[in-house]
């Protein structure tokens, strides 16, 4: 793959090119997910002792997933884990303990303020989607989801996201509205991860130190360096057509 050209991003690649993430260079320092990204020599945890004590305390903790889910039982936990998986592109090891996050979440009683009208509260409509998935899966393959081929898992997944899917559960609710509730938690414990942070070359906590650049397109001195230092925005230098 030819990092000069920003054909690999995912609002340049053409519709079904599908993009290894594999392709990308190896991570040589700190951890990424499935150690591959654009800032190999970078670890945001090196910065750690500039950060707050109370910070600090907060992010470290992040690297521990929890050793035992509240929330979500065992059959549920299977069936989400390699949903949140799919989503997110978490095809090996290592990868952001993103269900362990959302259990958590759910089960200390956080929500995040607001509900759409006519979705169940956010852990019952996870625990109503890991048996629909479970079931859709089932119809297709004969199997449940965390154990069917990866692309059933993928073409149910991206069903899901296109509101294509009928049935039980997935009749009784707005399949948009629920996409977006289930990818905002998801998301939420991904990028609050230091690995996602690494990934996209995110330089961590500003406070106490602050920000020393303060002009359009300048990086800050402990920020992470590209392993390519391509413009994906060279191609439209007067914006888009």
């Amino acid at each position: 793959m030819d990092f000069r050209e920003p054909h690999h991003l995912p609002k340049r690649r053409v519709r079904g090119d599908l993009f290894d993430p594999g392709q990308l260079p190896r991570q040589r320092r700190g951890v990424t997910p499935q150690m591959h990204g654009r800032y190999p020599d970078y670890d945001v945890l090196a910065e750690a002792d500039a950060w707050d004590p109370v910070t600090r305390e907060a992010v470290l903790a992040r690297l521990s997933a929890p050793a035992q889910l509240l929330f979500f039982g065992a059959e549920e936990a299977a069936c989400l884990t390699a949903f949140c998986d799919v989503v997110l592109a978490q095809d090996a090891e290592p990868r952001v303990p993103v269900l362990p996050v959302i259990d958590a979440k759910l089960a200390s009683g956080r929500r995040d303020g607001y509900r759409y009208d006519g979705l169940p509260d956010d852990g019952e409509l996870f625990r109503l989607l890991a048996r629909a998935l479970d079931e859709v899966a089932a119809a297709r393959a004969g199997a449940g989801f965390a154990t069917a081929a990866a692309a059933v898992r993928e073409d149910i997944v991206g069903a899901f996201a296109d509101g294509r899917l009928h049935g039980r559960f997935w009749s009784d609710v707005d399949q948009h509205r629920a996409w977006q509730v289930v990818l905002r938690y998801m998301c939420e414990a991904f990028y609050a991860h230091p690995w996602a942070w690494n990934e996209i070359g995110f330089g961590g906590p500003a406070y106490p130190r602050g920000y020393l650049r303060t002009g359009i397109g300048q990086s800050e001195p402990w920020e992470g360096d590209e392993a390519r230092h391509d413009d994906p925005g060279a191609e439209f230098p007067d914006g888009p057509a």
